[in-house]
Formats: C-alpha cells, sequence, structure tokens
C-alpha cells in the first residue's frame, strides 16, 4: 500500500457548514443505493488507534512492509512478538456507534455496500457480515508457503504455548494491533510455523508495500458501480487502495460525500465535505433517517 504525500484540503471542501453538510449526507443516503467506504478513523472509538490522526502510529515510525518480513525471520519475529503482545486489545475490541449505525443503513437498504480498509473485523461484529475487507483481516493467518488459512485464535494458543506467560499490557498499541517492545523480549521470542508445510505464517492483511488481490479490488469496483453515491468515513484517503474508488466514482459523475476528522485527500472530489465525530453523526443519521415518512 504506497504512501503518497496528502496535498492541503481545498478551500470549498474545507467550508462546508457541519450542519448542513451531516443534512446533505442524510439527503444522499435517503436516496438509497449508497456504496460506504470506512477507514481506521470508524474504529478509533472501539479504542483502537488509527494510522494518521493526531496520535496515529505513522507520525512515529512505519509499520512493517511486505518486503522486510519475507527477507528476514528476525522482522518476522520482531512482528510476531509485538503483535502477539497486542492481539488481546483487537481481539476484544467491540464496534462502536458507527459500526452499528453503518449496519442500520445498510439493514434498512439505505447502504448498497460497504468497504473497509479496516482489519479489525468490527464491521463483521457489528453485524454486516458481507462487508468486504478491502486489506483482510488480523482474525485470519495465512501460510506464505501452501497457502493455508487457519484463525488467529489458533496461532494465538500456539504462541502462548511456545512462550509461556510472555506479555507486555502496558506499552501503547497500534492500529495493526501491535505494541512497542523491549529489544530483550523480542530477542526471546519464539515463532509458530505452519502446521501443514512449515512454511512462513503471515496474518491475512496486506501489508505496505504488497497489492490487494486483484480480484477483491474488482468486486469493489462493481459495488462503486452498482451505487447510486460513495460514502467515505473516517478514512484520510491516504492511500492509493482507498482513494481509487472515490476518483473511480467521481469520474462516472457518482456524488461523494466524506464523513472523517480532518483533512483527506479525496476532498476535491467531494460534493459534500464533513468534520465531525463518527459515532454521534451516524447515530443522528441512521435515527433520523429511521424516523423519516
Amino acid at each position: 500500500m504506497p504512501v503518497d504525500p496528502m496535498p492541503e484540503p481545498t478551500e470549498a471542501a474545507a467550508t462546508v457548514p457541519p450542519d448542513e453538510g451531516l443534512a446533505g449526507i442524510g439527503r444522499l443516503l435517503a436516496g438509497r443505493d449508497v456504496a460506504v467506504l470506512t477507514g481506521a478513523g470508524l474504529s478509533t472509538e472501539s479504542g483502537i488507534p488509527d494510522y494518521r490522526g493526531p496520535t496515529g502510529s505513522l507520525r512515529r515510525r512505519t509499520p512493517m512492509t511486505y518486503q522486510e518480513f519475507t527477507a528476514s525471520a528476525e522482522a518476522r519475529r520482531r512482528y510476531w512478538a509485538r503483535s502477539h503482545a497486542g492481539w488481546r486489545s483487537i481481539a476484544l475490541a467491540r464496534p462502536n456507534a458507527g459500526h452499528r449505525a453503518v449496519q442500520e443503513l445498510r439493514r434498512d437498504g439505505l447502504v448498497s455496500a460497504v468497504i473497509t480498509q479496516n482489519v479489525d473485523g468490527l464491521h463483521h461484529a457489528a453485524g454486516t457480515l458481507d462487508a468486504v475487507e478491502l486489506h483482510g483481516g488480523l482474525d485470519r493467518v495465512v501460510c506464505l508457503g501452501c497457502g493455508r488459512t487457519s484463525t488467529r485464535e489458533d496461532l494465538d494458543r500456539r504462541l502462548r504455548e511456545l512462550n509461556g506467560a510472555f506479555r507486555d499490557e502496558s506499552s501503547p498499541r497500534n492500529a495493526d494491533g501491535d505494541v512497542e517492545l523491549p529489544d530483550a523480549l523480542v530477542a526471546s521470542f519464539r515463532v509458530a510455523a505452519c502446521r501443514a508445510c512449515g512454511g512462513i505464517l503471515k496474518p491475512d492483511v496486506v501489508f505496505f508495500g504488497e497489492s490487494v488481490p486483484k480480484p477483491r479490488v474488482r468486486h469493489c469496483f462493481e459495488l462503486v458501480d452498482g451505487a447510486r453515491a460513495l460514502l467515505v468515513l473516517g478514512s484520510s484517503l491516504a492511500v492509493m487502495s482507498g482513494l481509487r474508488f472515490v476518483r473511480h466514482a467521481a469520474r462516472a459523475g457518482k456524488p461523494v460525500a466524506i464523513l472523517n476528522q480532518g483533512s483527506t485527500r479525496g476532498d476535491a472530489y467531494a460534493a459534500v465535505r464533513v468534520s465531525l465525530p463518527l459515532g454521534p453523526a451516524l447515530t443522528e443519521l441512521a435515527e433520523g433517517l429511521a424516523a423519516a415518512p
């Protein structure tokens, strides 16, 4: 997922009054058949930090790249030690009001499809079982040798058996579930291999520097093509894997609306741009539309 520099927001996008903009999003949703694209900002109210917000982890460090992970056993040890220490915080996270509001809109037929850039599984936990996880999910593990998939719960049990009481609950969590750890803890960590072939295990997520599978991308484009409009929730759109759907919708003449705290790389494409906390704003939208005649 290559990251390009984010441009300054356009003046038009920055001057939409929040109340007027939220009403505009409500009118957009009332017209039905809206595809939704969500990002890490939707999960911050569940206690999962984002990458690019005021406290985002990209301000402190660059996440593990696919190339580094596959090339270095030491890098894999560091990744799995940190991820193992932080996995419980992801596994125990619960959907927030924003996830629940998106599911209400999906259930009521106002939202035609949900595409998420998040890997935390919270859309599925909220009941949006057909949400497309563009970048995969942390609850699954894949072998790079034989392609076998398994659950993260199973790997967590294996890593606990290999590493005893290894824990570090005091360090801050990052958006991908890992934590900062002392070098001594990392050096002693034992990594599990694939049960079937002994190959390298990797979380079933798209790392930085790795491409989203083409069939998944095609499916997402089809969902955008089948929608009347596109609504972006909680994403800075700083990576092309999400921004391309905004550009695609705009080229097709479909209205684009963005609800996100802070500027985004897609602001120039948005007919409506609102900066508000997502949970309360989406709850207000869902309740208002449910009450409408």
